[in-house]
């Protein structure tokens, strides 16, 4: 039986070479070679995967592959593995990571940005799904290790990640204005002389229908002189008995009263001239409303024209503030809020009050948005143009996820925050921020989770330590070429004869 069994394997094998021999071509005959050559540069790379070369000048100088320190030029050697390293490659355990038994997650995050963080599963903002952080993972590369002398000499503290109602009091200063609502003017209608002057000082109080002045104007004697004529024409007319001259001189007396009302004389003054029928020299004008004259542009004895500003006059019984609101701060602040208005040179006098508006642009030369405040103003105590201190009340952002101010390092388009793990080490990780209140903390939108730890002081060196790790640990984990792939299909391998031939050898020079 082993007779015929070795007999059998010597025709297959010659069978084999026979076959192959009859298939390759004369200039090819190196294919084979090629094969052997491609399976042990597969072993080889698969053995030089766990072998590093280093320099003995430079020990810092780590590669995956032999060659030339780039420093001094002297031939790299190979790295002999610690125990504790052979022990891991025997066992299979790679950076860190256990060979056996099941990883524990730290928490999920999203694969396009690491700060967007959950405790389970489910979908990141853009519809991806949720990737998982093994604890074993947490902060590699980039982790700070630091022993417990080292941490209270650094006066390191820490504080949790807390959910609370945060609310901010915006304070700012204010400016007191005229309500807009309560700003007259008065003027004249017709042109003419002043010849009395009721109300002649600036400041003045002025009560609605209070006489403000007397003009002379030769317009308005020619129009009271129709007016009479009209009237007697009209009282003749109305016994004819033709009742188109009637009704004409009717309505000739209603043109001539109406021209008398549009240049603003009294229904009293109109229905004294019917009475009396004696023409007046001069018109009166009324205080349209009540408050207080802020300017006087008028003199007796002044020709004034029609359509020529008298008077201005403000109802201060309700006045506006505005206050100065910052860039920052305007997410804060909103129509409705309740507000407190202090006046400084009053002993700190408060007077509640009222957010009504906020005005849809930026005052180039303060940068500042203006909000209003109205307040009623019935003892005159604010006066237009007084500075005063405004505090706003804001809404709370209710159970936001908040660290301490300090604890966020800001740098440039970065926040940083460090996260305190076991053993004395310490992870970055970057957060997104959000509105922060004038208790000392800041809302975390994105990056970290309630009942972390985090640091709160000494964050520059960690920080700083942490960018040296990161740049030691580039340093000795090279990212690594690619090596050109050792085995290829039999389509590829066989495809370009051309640089086969090259390389190939004789049948004959291969199975001597």
């Amino acid at each position: 039986m082993n007779k015929n069994f070795m007999t059998v394997s010597i025709l297959l094998f010659l069978l084999a070479s026979g076959f192959l021999a009859s298939h390759l071509l004369p200039g090819d005959n190196g294919r084979l070679q090629l094969v052997s050559e491609a399976l042990a540069a597969e072993e080889q790379d698969h053995a030089d995967a766990q072998t590093r070369y280093t320099c003995g000048m430079h020990p810092y100088v780590i590669q995956d592959e032999p060659g030339s320190c780039p420093i001094c030029g002297m031939t790299l050697t190979e790295m002999k593995p610690t125990g504790e390293q052979s022990a891991k490659l025997a066992t299979g355990e790679v950076a860190g990571k256990p060979a056996t038994g099941e990883r524990k997650i730290k928490y999920w995050a999203a694969p396009m940005d690491p700060t967007y963080i959950r405790k389970e599963p489910g979908k990141s903002p853009m519809g991806m799904d949720l990737v998982p952080v093994y604890e074993d993972e947490v902060g590699e590369g980039a982790t700070v290790t630091v022993d417990p002398v080292t941490i209270q000499n650094m006066g390191i503290r820490t504080a949790y990640v807390t959910r609370r109602d945060i609310r901010r009091t915006i304070s700012t200063v204010g400016l007191v204005g005229y309500d807009e609502t309560g700003q007259y003017s008065v003027n004249s209608k017709i042109s003419g002389w002043v010849e009395r002057l009721y109300v002649n000082k600036t400041g003045q109080k002025v009560k609605k229908g209070a006489p403000l002045l007397d003009i002379y104007s030769p317009e308005l004697v020619s129009a009271q002189e129709e007016y009479l004529l009209a009237l007697s024409g009209n009282k003749s007319a109305s016994g004819s008995s033709v009742p188109a001259l009637a009704d004409s001189a009717k309505r000739l007396r209603d043109a001539a009263r109406r021209r008398l009302q549009l240049w603003d004389i009294s229904k009293s003054e109109i229905d004294r001239l019917e009475k009396s029928r004696e023409v007046r020299k001069t018109l009166t004008l009324y205080a349209p409303y009540t408050g207080i004259v802020t300017m006087k542009m008028v003199n007796e004895g002044e020709f004034v024209r029609s359509g020529m500003e008298l008077f201005k006059i403000a109802d201060l019984s309700t006045i506006w503030v505005y206050a100065d609101i910052y860039e920052n701060e305007l997410q804060w602040v909103k129509k409705g809020l309740d507000a407190e208005v202090i006046l400084p040179y009053a002993g700190g006098e408060s007077i509640a009050a009222t957010v009504s508006y906020i005005y849809p642009y930026v005052e180039p030369k303060t940068r500042t948005i203006k909000a209003r405040l109205d307040l009623k103003n019935s003892n005159l105590d604010l006066r237009p143009e007084m500075y005063v201190d405004v505090r706003i009340q804001t809404r709370p952002v209710s159970q936001a996820l908040v660290v301490p101010t300090e604890a966020v390092l800001y740098s440039g388009e970065k926040n940083t925050v460090f996260v305190a793990l076991e053993g004395g080490k310490f992870e970055p990780r970057r957060v997104k921020i959000g509105v922060s209140d004038d208790q000392g903390f800041i809302e975390i939108v994105q990056g970290l989770l309630e009942g972390e730890r985090i640091v709160t002081s000494a964050q520059f060196m960690l920080d700083s330590e942490s960018k040296l790790q990161e740049a030691i640990q580039k340093m000795l984990n090279p990212t690594r070429v690619e090596p050109k792939q050792a085995k290829e299909s039999a389509d590829d391998l066989f495809g370009d004869e051309s640089s086969l031939e090259k390389k190939s050898e004789t049948a004959d020079d291969l199975f001597k």
